[in-house]
């Protein structure tokens, strides 16, 4: 780009989404300046071997001084914190937005702390690996995926159109949401799949007539990719759990009613009810290829290139 997007961008946690965001917001020349922040020194010092930003701070109310876009990538239950801590400190027009994957609970932890001088509009990139840390992040990570913005009603709409151009000159597709809808979408696609993942690694670990060992030298690709889904941040995951509550235990309730009907067909050798679930269920994977969220190669292209842009951690 011939000119950045934003004199000063701040970068509130460090991780992989927020790595991933100084290293392409590098790469495309979107700010002048980049503060980092994170109240670890050991993961700060990390950032700055790592060349992330530009100044370097364990006080997230420095960082955000001068800052026209704050971006916060902290587990969710810790967004009410930061907002107390920055809200004073933000300058007019700031635009502060997070990448959580709950939103109607950010969205109540953080609006009341953001002054009426600045914006919030919370926002959920949908990409991320089982990797985390500064050095898990990379440029590509938003490239072909959808990032979600779920503004209040009275959001400033040239804020919105401007985060929202952020968002796509990382490579994602950009869509608005109800926060709340938001929550029921992802507990669905994305939470459900981990809290199951978690689960079905857990159930293997205490299996008494079949040994560890036995379970990783054997492990078929289907329990391969629960490992992976399942060696996602646990504090990330654990604040998912706790706040987006409702949804989850809803699309719970769901999946243990399918689960028991499911069980009842394998129980009652009810082939053609298990055959339809499983076409049905077939269809939906190959429309997920067809809408470019995934790709048909062998071992869904796991060993190329591009293998470290898997979907955990949303």
């Amino acid at each position: 780009m011939t000119k950045p997007m934003f004199d000063t961008i701040a970068l509130i946690g460090i991780g992989l989404i927020g790595s991933s965001l100084a290293r392409v917001i590098a790469a495309k020349g979107l700010a002048s300046h980049v503060a980092i922040a994170t109240r670890s020194s050991v993961t700060l010092d990390t950032a700055c071997e790592l060349n992330l930003g530009d100044s370097y701070h364990t006080s997230n109310a420095e960082a955000v001084r001068d800052a026209d876009l704050v971006i916060v990538s902290v587990p969710v239950g810790a967004s009410e914190a930061v907002a107390m801590e920055i809200g004073s400190h933000l300058k007019p027009g700031a635009i502060v937005t997070d990448v959580g994957s709950t939103k109607a609970s950010v969205v109540s932890q953080m609006a009341p702390h953001i002054p009426a001088h600045a914006h919030f509009i919370a926002g959920h990139p949908i990409a991320g690996t089982e990797q985390s840390g500064p050095e898990a992040g990379f440029p590509e990570l938003f490239e072909n995926r959808w990032c979600i913005l779920t503004p209040l009603p009275d959001a400033d709409t040239d804020a919105i159109a401007k985060l929202r151009g952020f968002w796509e000159a990382c490579g994602s597709t950009v869509e608005e949401m109800d926060p709340d809808h938001h929550d029921r979408v992802l507990a669905i696609v994305s939470h459900l799949p981990h809290i199951i993942a978690y689960n079905i690694v857990g159930t293997a670990d205490d299996l008494e007539t079949v040994t560890k060992s036995e379970v990783i030298k054997y492990s078929a690709s289907g329990f391969r990719d629960f490992t992976r889904l399942a060696a996602s941040d646990p504090v990330m995951w654990r604040d998912v759990c706790l706040h987006n509550k409702d949804a989850l235990l809803e699309m719970l309730a769901r999946f243990s009613e399918d689960l028991s009907s499911l069980q009842r067909a394998i129980r009652w050798g009810d082939g053609d009810k298990l055959f339809e679930m499983f076409t049905r269920t077939r269809g939906i994977r190959r429309s997920i290829i067809e809408a470019g969220q995934d790709t048909a190669a062998p071992n869904f292209g796991r060993n190329g290139p591009k293998s470290n842009t898997g979907e955990a951690a949303e």
